[in-house]
């Protein structure tokens, strides 16, 4: 076989195993036998595969996680920048993996694997190399990660016929004792929406979707629900400059607690918030980390206003919270996360069982978007042992342990 077309085979074949996890679960196809044998095979090919492969399987690694990014930048008015995106986040994991590339020693790319798995590049954070093992055999904190590592680059020292021995190192990274994760005695409602984001914003929108929250709490009423929540920005207006929308929902939350998203604007600047009405009281949480690219620039500040108006419409200028937002619903503490903090570590400092997290994902559909993210949840509400109700727009909503 040609040289150049093995290399480029190995690159792709690393980069599918390493991404199987996603589609797998996309498709119900979620196996933790296959996704222990495939994960673990991934790590080996990174170990262990030709240098010029390293880099095609970091160009694919970032296609096949997050092809779907630029979607969202159609609703900016700059669709054409979606291939564009596309292929600069190939590029970025490409270069990702690419220290990878100046060594053919397993050993020392085993631990610039683990080195790079504290590497956030551009404050993305949703590459998360443990995640390969959310729904497997293997556990997903970092001493795990490096007994996988340690036992793959072994390999490497030891002579036949005990050459695979050290694998038999993996399984002291099996998951015998995953945190116990709890459960609340309230009966919550997570409400899914399907508002398309070209029409979200719309003014037309908004009286069908006012109708249909309405309804929603009715209904919700009527079945004994405690807590009703709805997706990220599901009232697509500034909440505090609405007082009869917000007189009405005081109203009818004597009778359910509503959680529910919306933006605010004070003292001149804007926030992406979530509303809790409960007893005729209302409580809002601003949000404490925002999207790279999406709500902030992470550029320096020259840079920033000059994307910020050319690519967003001046519409990546949201600020944050100093703390993460504590909800107290009828005497459980639930902390407020609203779609991207719900997959930071953040969100999950101090003393946690239960998070809210709201999203909108219709800015990414069709796509595998919101399977990524709650592969995402489920990793960190496990790793923290917290339980996570989501609700969201699109796909995505439900509870995850």
């Amino acid at each position: 076989m040609n040289r150049t077309i093995q290399t480029i085979l190995f690159g792709i074949l690393t980069a599918l195993l390493f991404s199987a996890f996603i589609y797998f679960e996309e498709y119900n196809f979620t196996n933790k036998f296959i996704n222990t044998i495939l994960g673990v095979s991934a790590l080996a090919l990174f170990l262990y595969i030709p240098k010029r492969s390293v880099l095609v399987a970091g160009f694919f690694i970032g296609l096949f996680w997050f092809y779907w990014i630029g979607y969202s930048f159609e609703y900016q008015g700059v669709g054409y920048m979606a291939p564009i995106i596309t292929l600069s986040f190939a590029v970025i994991y490409m270069l990702f993996f690419a220290p990878l590339y100046f060594t053919d020693k397993a050993y020392i790319r085993a631990i610039l694997l683990f080195g790079l798995s504290f590497f956030q590049p551009f404050d993305w954070n949703w590459l998360q190399i443990e995640l390969i093992f959310v729904d497997s055999y293997i556990g997903i904190f970092k001493y795990q990660l490096i007994i996988v590592l340690i036992s793959l680059s072994l390999i490497e020292f030891v002579k036949k016929p005990y050459k695979f021995t050290p694998l038999l190192l993996i399984l002291l990274a099996f998951n015998f004792n995953p945190p116990i994760q709890k459960e609340t005695d309230l009966k919550i409602k997570l409400v899914q929406t399907n508002i398309k984001q070209d029409f979200k914003w719309k003014r037309e929108a908004l009286n069908p979707t006012l109708k249909m929250i309405y309804k929603e709490i009715k209904d919700a009423t009527k079945e004994k629900y405690d807590v009703i929540v709805f997706p990220e920005s599901v009232f697509p207006l500034f909440m505090n400059r609405s007082p009869k929308l917000l007189g009405s929902l005081l109203y009818l939350s004597q009778d359910i607690t509503i959680v529910a998203g919306a933006l605010l604007n004070e003292n001149g600047l804007n926030y992406n918030v979530t509303y809790m009405f409960e007893n005729g009281k209302y409580k809002v949480a601003k949000k404490l980390v925002l999207v790279p690219f999406g709500e902030y620039i992470p550029l320096p500040k020259f840079a920033q206003k000059i994307i910020n108006d050319t690519f967003f419409s001046g519409a990546s200028d949201f600020v944050v919270a100093d703390k993460p937002t504590d909800f107290i619903i009828k005497g459980v503490k639930f902390r407020n996360a609203i779609c991207y903090e719900a997959t930071c570590q953040e969100i999950y400092e101090g003393e946690i069982d239960f998070v809210i997290a709201t999203s909108n994902n219709a800015w990414f559909a069709p796509s595998i978007e919101p399977t990524l993210q709650k592969l995402l949840l489920r990793y960190y509400g496990r790793k923290n042992g917290v339980t996570i109700y989501h609700s969201a727009n699109y796909k995505g909503t439900g509870i995850i342990q």
